[in-house]
């Protein structure tokens, strides 16, 4: 497959994406190359680490491919989503519990889907050009691949910020909001990627000054902000702070799916302390085996992807969410619901 290119050199396993031209945005079928991959190289003796990087300079990986799902959605085929999701999110969880060191070079934009196969590993770099976001509101899901948990970890009102306006973390934001672990500058990354081939060892993973981060100038102003579970009384609470982080804020949620957002908000407030990426993953997939059917997904696909008019027509408005269609798109799936048996 030229979509990703997956081998074992030295003492390492492999994975480069290779869509350079579409941003490594993750396919269906890279998925599946990936969970194979993992799974034969999770007892191989000769396989002591996995390292994920991406061909280009523009991107990790931009997010899921997402044109086969808008096509089959506007069919009325909804099945293929839920299984496209499903597979996804089981090999984001194989990810975060993988037993062997998991280590991502991230350049560029990671977001979305490229957030799942690379923010669960043991060790994430970013580099000068890194810019990971969580933009699923602005196309009518909710923060998915596992991303509710890191959302959910991050600082007090960090993760609602970041997962509501789908703000994009530099290098520092992106270590201080728990996305990322290490700075390297990325002249630096052929010679590391080589020599962790070569010894199987991750001591050589060191990090560099990354400065400051803008975010955790903020803190504790998101704090203060972002202190409401519900989507009126949150913008209500940004409206009467006119500070310019606020109205930054109230811009972008105006411009992203009230349901989607209000579902947001819903889950990393019920997420417990002790919650698991399993259990992350399966409230996600709640949401999103829905999301063609009954949310905003397709709206939001047209309006950015398709047409690129930016102009979504929204089911719901900020204030009409309805308390029983948020529980709808919410509620477990009964014998559909994820990772409620055997786990990876």
């Amino acid at each position: 497959m030229t979509d990703i290119h997956i081998r074992i050199t030295g003492r390492a396993g492999r994975i480069t994406l290779n869509r350079p031209k579409a941003l490594n945005a993750l396919t269906y079928d890279m998925c599946l190359a990936m969970e194979q991959a993992l799974l034969a190289w999770r007892d191989d003796p000769a396989v002591d680490m996995v390292v994920i990087d991406a061909t280009g300079d523009r991107a990790f990986c931009a997010g899921g491919d997402i044109a086969d799902l808008y096509a089959s959605g506007l069919r009325g085929d909804y099945a293929y989503g839920q299984t496209f999701w499903a597979d996804e999110y089981r090999l984001n969880a194989l990810i975060a519990t993988y037993p062997k060191p998991y280590v991502a070079f991230m350049q560029g934009f990671t977001m979305g889907g490229g957030v799942g196969v690379s923010c669960h590993g043991s060790h994430r770099i970013v580099g000068e050009t890194s810019q990971i976001a969580m933009p699923e509101c602005g196309i009518g899901l909710v923060p998915d691949v596992g991303g509710s948990l890191l959302l959910s970890r991050a600082p007090a009102g960090v993760g609602a910020y970041l997962g509501l306006t789908a703000t994009r973390m530099g290098p520092a934001d992106a270590i201080f909001a728990g996305f990322a672990d290490l700075y390297i500058p990325q002249s630096l990354w052929p010679d590391l990627i080589e020599t962790l081939e070569q010894t199987g060892s991750t001591d050589p993973l060191v990090t560099h000054d990354v400065g400051p981060s803008d975010l955790e100038r903020q803190a504790a102003k998101l704090a203060q902000l972002f202190v409401h579970s519900t989507l009126p009384n949150l913008v209500g609470h940004l409206d009467q702070h006119p500070s310019e982080l606020a109205q930054s804020a109230l811009k972008s949620i105006r411009r992203n799916s009230p349901l989607a957002m209000a579902a947001t908000l819903h889950i990393l407030a019920n997420l417990p302390k002790t919650a698991t990426i399993f259990d992350a993953l399966r409230t996600e997939y709640r949401y999103t085996a829905r999301a063609i059917q009954y949310g905003d997904f397709i709206e939001g696909i047209r309006a950015a992807v398709i047409d690129k008019d930016r102009s979504p027509k929204w089911h719901h408005t900020i204030d009409t969410v309805d308390p029983k269609t948020l529980a709808l798109m919410t509620s477990p799936l009964g014998d559909r619901d994820l990772f409620t048996g055997e786990r990876t």
